[in-house]
């Protein structure tokens, strides 16, 4: 599809780890953002405008979003393991996406995987470095389970979203226990 006839639609939602920016193409979900305020909201929305080459359309009431926003929530309610959505990859390419690939396929729910392990899966035993790269960078964070990823010496790792967020996520896939507050 050329950019002229490419559209993104946008909207934050309330989730269990704050409000997140969802936003789709017709290829799918494309950008999940956390902390969706008005300054993530913005940087978000510009990446996008600048990756994309089109204006991201805000629409609450959104075809695209709908099914991305119900499994969302369905998940968030502990109801969904597997999201099962058609997602856009335009926002990630080469390693990266393969990284961000496998994860997707090959890490379930409410397990985790090392960087070290998850680089041997795609071939490069000794990019454990380069995985926490392509985590960082990932467009689609919870659908593509980045959370998922620590270090093989059990700590969390970092975490794009924050580390509260990844251990509020880690403790819904009941991998931690409960956060106390």
């Amino acid at each position: 599809m050329e950019s002229s006839e490419q559209v993104v639609e946008w909207s934050v939602v309330p989730s269990a780890v704050g409000p997140l920016l969802l936003a789709a193409t017709p290829a799918g979900l494309v950008t999940v953002a956390f902390h969706a305020l008005p300054p993530v909201r913005d940087k978000a929305l510009g990446q996008l405008r600048t990756r994309l080459g089109v204006e991201p359309v805000e629409a609450p009431d959104s075809t695209l979003l709908a099914e991305p926003v119900r499994r969302l929530l369905a998940y968030f309610a502990g109801d969904l393991r597997e999201f099962g959505l058609a997602l856009d990859w335009s926002l990630t390419s080469g390693f990266h996406r393969e990284v961000l690939r496998e994860l997707a396929s090959g890490v379930p729910y409410g397990t985790v995987v090392g960087y070290g392990d998850l680089a041997a899966r795609v071939g490069r035993p000794d990019g454990a470095q380069a995985v926490g790269a392509a985590m960082g960078s990932n467009p689609l964070p919870v659908v593509v389970p980045c959370h998922r990823v620590v270090e093989s010496d059990g700590g969390l790792g970092g975490f794009g979203g924050g580390l509260e967020t990844k251990r509020r996520l880690l403790a819904l896939e009941g991998i931690l226990p409960q956060p106390l507050f």
